[in-house]
């Protein structure tokens, strides 16, 4: 469970959090002790724990890095924004192409594509934290390259 938390925290598919009360109702009905079943739970909160302080502990650098400076601040806010509305019209995306596959049973391969995303989005979510991270050393390097700090602001 610990691996399906991390994925979680990964991705948007809320079907794991489904699968986990599947995993621990099919225990229970078999018998399984309370205490053994509250495992699943646990290490699924474990998992969603790590990827949250991850992700804290990582904007709290970022923020920290942005507000030294105001252009820092607005360069950090365009970047950020940007990616941020990108993900989610990609995710929007595929969710509403998935939708379209679904209703009108749609074949081919970029429909075939479009499913096999929609079923997998614990990859999605590795990529969109890539592309995060991506996202952000290019940022930087253009950000020192175009040598923002050296500019002065008035008032």
């Amino acid at each position: 469970m610990y691996p399906l938390g991390l994925l979680f925290g990964l991705g948007f598919d809320t079907a794991t959090e489904i699968g986990v009360l599947g995993i621990s109702a099919t225990e229970a009905s078999k018998g399984l002790p309370v205490a053994s079943i509250l495992v699943f739970p646990i290490l699924f909160a474990a998992g969603m724990s790590l990827m949250d302080t991850t992700d804290n502990v990582l904007m709290l650098g970022a923020y920290g890095w942005a507000f030294v400076k105001p252009i820092r601040k607005l360069y950090y806010n365009i970047t950020i924004t940007s990616v941020s509305v990108a993900v989610a019209l990609v995710v929007g995306g595929i969710e509403a192409l998935g939708l379209m596959v679904g209703q009108f049973h749609l074949r081919g391969y970029f429909w075939d594509a479009v499913t096999r995303l929609n079923n997998n989005f614990g990859a999605l979510g590795y990529f969109i934290v890539g592309l995060f991270a991506v996202s952000w050393i290019v940022s930087i390097a253009f950000y020192k390259w175009q040598r923002f700090d050296d500019l002065e602001l008035g008032a």
